[in-house]
């Protein structure tokens, strides 16, 4: 951990796969059934100004990711499951140009977004995403620590701490509990493929499975961090509002969330930026957590998120090669096949965003 160095490349794994965001590019990596990996490179739109300032970059920051993740974990699921049933049906093309050959007798589909999902369907998840976070993490630790304020418990330090306990221990529990499922266990293990990708990216060395597969899963810039950063500053934050009625709480609670993840934000980019004895104890909570959300990639996994790094390292280096969308596979050799007709199919499904 020691030798992190902070760059401008971040992911977040799927199934199967995962996503790599440079600078001017993002770039979804997916391992085919017969072993390819279909890959997928958009350019990123020029970030605003807010970008510049402070707190509010981070509550940007955290819906723009928000939105972009459940977009990319969607899009992922569909062309995985295009691609299973294409093998399933002994295709030898992509569902894509199959369905552009078809013409007309091609069955009609829904009206897309920007990646290919029925629209709504995006927005839709992240409400119901955000409903569900409210409801774990504000709404039933206050009503636990309601049940025990009753039971005679006064101290307004005391109530807010164990509050933030519950909080904390529902999140390991979550985690804990879904990463028995095989498919969630795999996709946290593509999750230590990007970390150990991107550590072999940040310290020098040729992007291979073996040089990345020295390095550890853990990563000071990990989203992980971010939400035990969120819950230790709300455990902090939501302690000067004193134990007020429980819609006040509630309310309080609610408004707070976008300083907190702003704040939550602006913390994890300085401990990313810096390796000091303080910043160590700041980012230990988040990477004790990361143990729990990563696990050990195959070399296979890790083929898969170099392929999706290397996908935007040329727009990251090279600020004057214009990046164009680009839709095809990595074949087992390493070579580049690019689909035009897909690609075609998803620059349209984005113009009509």
């Amino acid at each position: 951990m020691k030798n992190a160095c902070p760059t401008k490349v971040g992911g977040q794994a799927i199934l199967e796969g995962l996503m790599m965001r440079g600078s001017r590019s993002l770039a979804i990596a997916i391992r085919q059934p017969d072993g390819d990996i279909h890959l997928t490179v958009e350019p990123l739109k020029k970030p605003g100004s807010w970008k510049k300032i402070p707190i509010v970059r981070g509550v940007g920051s955290f819906i723009s990711s928000l939105v972009t993740g459940t977009s990319v974990l969607m899009y992922g699921a569909d062309v995985l499951e295009r691609l299973e049933s294409a093998g399933e049906t002994g295709e030898t093309e992509t569902p894509a140009v199959s369905e552009k050959k078809a013409g007309k007798d091609a069955p009609k589909k829904d009206a897309k977004d920007s990646d290919g999902i029925p629209k709504g369907a995006v927005l839709t998840s992240v409400a119901l995403a955000l409903v569900l976070v409210v409801a774990l993490f504000i709404l039933l630790p206050t009503f636990i620590l309601g049940l025990i304020k009753k039971a005679g418990l006064d101290s307004v330090i005391i109530l807010n701490l164990i509050e933030g306990i519950i909080r904390i221990c529902i999140f390991i529990g979550y985690i804990m509990a879904v990463r028995k499922i095989p498919d969630v266990r795999r996709t946290f293990e593509y999750h230590g493929a990007e970390h150990k990708t991107i550590h072999c990216y940040e310290n020098g060395l040729e992007l291979t499975p073996q040089n990345a597969q020295s390095f550890y899963t853990l990563h000071p810039r990990c989203g992980t961090s971010f939400m035990m950063f969120v819950m230790i500053i709300a455990l902090l934050v939501f302690s000067l509002f004193g134990w007020p009625n429980l819609l006040v709480r509630i309310l309080t609670r609610l408004i707070c969330i976008p300083f907190i993840a702003g704040l939550s934000y602006e913390l994890l980019q300085f401990t990313g930026r810096h390796d000091s004895g303080l910043v160590k104890i700041l980012s230990m909570p988040g990477i004790m957590l990361q143990k729990l959300t990563t696990c050990e990639p195959t070399l296979e996994q890790l083929e898969v998120a170099i392929a999706a790094v290397n996908a935007v390292l040329p727009s990251h280096e090279n600020a004057s090669v214009p990046v164009d969308y680009w839709v095809g596979v990595v074949k087992k050799d390493g070579s580049l096949v690019k689909n035009e007709t897909e690609t075609q199919d998803y620059i349209e499904s984005k113009q009509k965003k």
